[in-house]
C-alpha cells in the first residue's frame, strides 16, 4: 500500500465534479434554509412592499420614519405596480368623476315639511390630494360635501314656497346651490403649520361639476291641493279661450252681415224690371231647346212669363168685388190655358211678341188638332 505524506491516509480528488460534489454535501442543508426562510419573509412582507394602484387612482405616500404624509405631488404614486419600504403605506384616491345621492329634509317658506333629493358630481384635483389626505383623510364626501351642500339645500330651499319647489322653481334652485356651494368652498381652506406648511383653498381641491334635484317629496294633501288649484288655473284660462272665442266669432259674423247688406243694396240699385223680364226670356228659351225636359209649362202670367218664372206680381181678384158702377155679377175667370211640352218656336214668338208690344194682339193661328187641348179634365191629361 502507498502512503501519501500530506493526508491522513485519504486519496486527494482527482477530478473537480468530485470536488463540487462535496460542497454540496457540506453546504446543502444550510443553503436550503436560507431559501425557505427568504421564501417566508417575501410572502408576509410582499402586501406591504409591493403596490399596484388602479386605473383612475393616484396613491399618497404615507412614511412611518420619514415625516408622515408625503405632500410633494411629484411623489405620488401613479398607476400600475409600485414597490415602497414595509413599514410605509400608500393611500389611494379616485380622480375619476364622481357622484353620490343623498336625501335631505327640509322647511320650505310657508312651513311644508318636504324631502329633496340631491346627486352632486365632483372630481378631485391631483395636486391637491396629498394636502386633502393630510388635512381631512379618504372619507372626505361623509365629513367636508354631504353635510354642506345639505346645509345649503335646507337654505335655499327655505327660500321658496312648496308649489314652487314642487313645480317652477326647480331649476333656480339647483343653480343656487351650485353657486353657494362653490362660494362656502372658496371661503375655506386648508392650513397646515410646520416644516412643510400651507393654505390651500378647498375649491382647489375639489371640482364641483353640477349638483341635481333629482325629487322633491311632499305630503299627498298638499300634492292633491296643488294639483287642484293647478286644474282650476287652466280651467279659468279656458274659459277665457272661449269667450275670445265668441267676440271673434261676433266680429265675424257682424262683418258677414255688412257684406250681404252692401250686395243686397248694390244688387237692388243695378237690376231693373226689364232685365229681369230678359234673363226670364233667356231662361225660356234656354228651357225649349233642352230635349231631356218633361215639364208642363202653365203660362197665363204678366207679359205672358211662364208661370214657373213668376205670376205672382198680377194680383188675383177677390171674390165678391166688382167693379164700382156695376150691377152685373162678377163673370167666372176665364180658366188658364194650358199648354203641354214640348214648346214649339211659334210659342216663343208669341211670348216674345206681347212683350215688345202688349197693346197689340197677334192673329190667332190655326192649330193642328193635337195641339187642341182634350175635353177630359184637367186632372185626367197626362203630364
Amino acid at each position: 500500500m502507498k502512503a501519501y505524506l500530506w493526508s491522513d491516509g485519504e486519496p486527494l480528488p482527482t477530478t473537480r465534479r468530485a470536488r463540487w460534489r462535496r460542497f454540496a454535501e457540506r453546504h446543502l442543508p444550510s443553503v436550503v434554509i436560507y431559501l425557505m426562510v427568504l421564501t417566508l419573509v417575501a410572502v408576509v412582507l410582499y402586501p406591504h412592499m409591493v403596490v399596484t394602484v388602479p386605473s383612475g387612482d393616484v396613491g399618497v405616500l404615507w412614511k412611518r420614519f420619514g415625516g408622515g404624509t408625503v405632500l410633494d405631488p411629484r411623489r405620488l404614486k401613479n398607476e400600475g405596480f409600485n414597490l415602497i419600504l414595509p413599514w410605509n403605506q400608500v393611500f389611494l384616491y379616485d380622480l375619476r368623476l364622481q357622484s353620490f345621492t343623498e336625501s335631505y329634509n327640509a322647511i320650505s317658506s310657508d312651513g311644508v315639511s318636504l324631502t329633496a333629493t340631491i346627486i352632486v358630481r365632483f372630481r378631485l384635483q391631483r395636486d391637491a390630494v396629498p394636502v386633502l389626505h393630510q388635512a381631512i383623510g379618504p372619507n372626505y364626501e361623509q365629513v367636508l360635501v354631504q353635510p354642506g351642500i345639505g346645509s345649503l339645500t335646507r337654505e335655499v330651499i327655505a327660500q321658496y314656497t312648496a308649489e314652487q319647489v314642487y313645480s317652477t322653481a326647480r331649476q333656480e334652485i339647483q343653480d343656487k346651490i351650485r353657486s353657494l356651494v362653490e362660494d362656502r368652498l372658496s371661503e375655506k381652506m386648508m392650513e397646515h403649520e410646520g416644516e412643510e406648511s400651507y393654505r390651500v383653498s378647498m375649491r382647489d381641491t375639489i371640482i364641483l361639476y353640477d349638483i341635481l334635484v333629482t325629487g322633491i317629496e311632499l305630503p299627498a294633501a298638499i300634492v292633491a291641493a296643488i294639483n287642484r288649484k293647478t286644474e282650476q288655473y287652466y280651467i279659468a284660462e279656458e274659459y277665457k279661450f272661449r269667450v275670445e272665442r265668441e267676440k271673434r266669432e261676433s266680429e265675424r259674423k257682424k262683418i258677414e252681415a255688412e257684406g250681404i247688406r252692401d250686395f243686397q243694396q248694390t244688387v237692388s240699385q243695378g237690376i231693373s224690371e226689364s232685365y229681369l223680364r230678359w234673363r226670364g226670356i233667356e231662361a225660356t228659351l234656354q228651357l225649349s231647346q233642352s230635349t231631356n225636359a218633361k215639364v208642363v209649362v202653365i203660362g197665363s202670367g204678366k207679359d205672358g212669363l211662364p208661370i214657373i218664372l213668376g205670376n205672382v206680381d198680377t194680383p188675383a181678384p177677390q171674390a165678391g168685388n166688382t167693379p164700382p158702377g156695376s150691377g152685373n155679377p162678377p163673370a167666372a175667370a176665364p180658366e188658364a190655358s194650358h199648354s203641354f211640352w214640348p214648346l214649339t218656336l211659334s210659342d216663343i214668338e208669341t211670348y216674345l211678341y206681347r212683350i215688345i208690344r202688349p197693346e197689340s194682339k197677334p192673329e190667332p193661328k190655326a192649330e193642328p188638332r193635337s195641339r187642341q187641348p182634350s175635353d177630359r179634365p184637367l186632372a185626367a191629361q197626362p203630364q
